[in-house]
């Protein structure tokens, strides 16, 4: 315990670090004020329409925008339009041969981040559409007109443009990437409810309001476990470097390892994928549909209560866990610069051969990273769908652990990467 107080110490005694991580906190805040913060001509007193299906895809937006969702407040939207206009981006890149060329330089990344953040606004104006007609079709409205719906539609967009600047601020000035620090903090301010939830349980006095919530927190901790030990795991390649002169000193000889991870790509594929999935409830909100229409059923077949759903998310898991690899590691890459330097995987020629082994080898571990992250999301969805309504609301348990887990690593490596190079021992041994 010492150990850890000492660590955390050491962490604040970096001038420069410190200022990053206070950064990120007042970014937080400033973020958590906002979601406190009510849209005008909204009644969020009569919102509990939406939310009596626990497990919906409403529940879910509620849980990524920290409650904002349901209380009408400013960030009510949250960073939901922000992801979604990056995953636009990042597939014309890979689809666009001249906006992959662009991706590549210095100054055609900043082009194409604007036009993210313009997709951004777009994505944003279409959902607070969408956002203002579901709140008028219910009568949450407690003013009519065209004024009430243009400030609340310009609040809505206000907001998630905010988010979107928010999350770009700590990219640049704070720890951890942007989106997922705000995801994280959004899901751990719910974290007060489910105690209470819990403790409420305990006290009705009944068998199921003891076994529930201890095997729920067993579950919980197996979970916990189970993704720190995938999360952390890796596939390590054995790389040997060729002796070379150069001059009167000899370089080279030595042998070591390519790490690749195991779950490499993080949570976002499962972000990814449960973001395109939530297009169809949200197009509902715009297009509301008829009892027994084609539109009806199309919004009720891919609906998160549906058994379609968690098929469709495992699927959808997978091919994005693949398409962030593809994106984010290019192994032919690797193998050229693993043959620049002189070193060499035991057993494969340099070049193409290395850059064959590298992709067989990932294509595999990817795999099993990508069933892990399906696993993980769909179990809790399956529990939810063959449940009573005693432990309902548990849909997103497991996808909230893990970006709270995955967040909490990622973050904590980032630190101890940056103390390292200043001579501190690593954050996490």
């Amino acid at each position: 315990m010492k150990a850890w107080i000492q660590k955390v110490v050491n962490v604040f005694k970096l001038p420069d670090l410190r200022k990053k991580i206070l950064f990120t906190l007042f970014i937080i805040l400033i973020y958590r004020i906002g979601v406190a913060i009510p849209v005008p001509f909204i009644d969020a007193t009569t919102r509990e329409y939406y939310l009596t299906s626990s497990g919906s895809m409403f529940d879910y937006m509620d849980i990524i925008s920290g409650s904002a969702f349901s209380n009408a407040t400013l960030f009510a939207l949250g960073i939901s339009p922000y992801i979604t206009s990056s995953i636009i981006m990042q597939l014309l890149c890979v689809a666009i041969p001249a906006l992959e060329r662009m991706s590549k330089e210095e100054d055609g990344k900043k082009k194409i981040t604007q036009i993210t953040r313009y997709v951004t606004v777009a994505l944003a104006l279409i959902t607070a559409y969408g956002y203002y007609m579901m709140m008028k079709s219910y009568s949450m409205l407690t003013a009519s007109g065209f004024f009430p719906a243009v400030v609340i539609i310009a609040c809505l967009v206000a907001g998630s443009s905010l988010v979107m600047w928010l999350g770009e601020k700590i990219n640049d000035n704070g720890i951890g990437n942007g989106i997922s620090i705000i995801l994280f903090a959004n899901i751990v301010s719910r974290v007060p409810s489910g105690v209470s939830t819990i403790v409420e349980m305990f006290q009705e006095g009944t068998v199921a309001g003891y076994i529930i919530p201890i095997v729920a927190l067993i579950i919980a901790a197996l979970m916990v476990y189970f993704i720190v030990y995938v999360t952390e795991s890796e596939r390590r390649l054995p790389v040997t470097y060729a002796k070379r002169v150069v001059g009167r000193k000899m370089y080279g000889g030595q042998s070591t390892y390519l790490p690749l991870k195991l779950n490499m790509s993080g949570v976002m594929p499962y972000i990814f994928a449960s973001s395109i999935l939530a297009i169809p409830a949200t197009l509902a909100l715009i297009i509301v549909p008829e009892d027994g229409s084609v539109w009806d059923s199309i919004v009720n077949f891919l609906s998160s209560d549906s058994w379609f759903y968690p098929l469709l998310l495992f699927v959808m898991i997978i091919a994005f866990a693949y398409f962030y690899v593809m994106i984010s590691f290019n192994p032919v890459e690797v193998a050229n610069n693993l043959k620049n330097n002189g070193g060499s995987i035991p057993g494969f020629r340099p070049g193409k051969p290395t850059a064959d082994y590298i992709s067989r080898v990932l294509n595999k571990i990817t795999l099993i990273g990508a069933l892990f992250l399906s696993i993980i999301a769909i179990f809790p969805v399956i529990a939810n769908l063959i449940s009573d309504s005693a432990i309902s609301g548990i849909a997103f348990g497991g996808t909230s652990l893990l970006i709270i887990v995955g967040v909490a690593l990622e973050t904590a490596r980032e630190i101890e990467a940056q103390m390292s190079m200043r001579g501190y021992h690593g954050f996490l041994d």
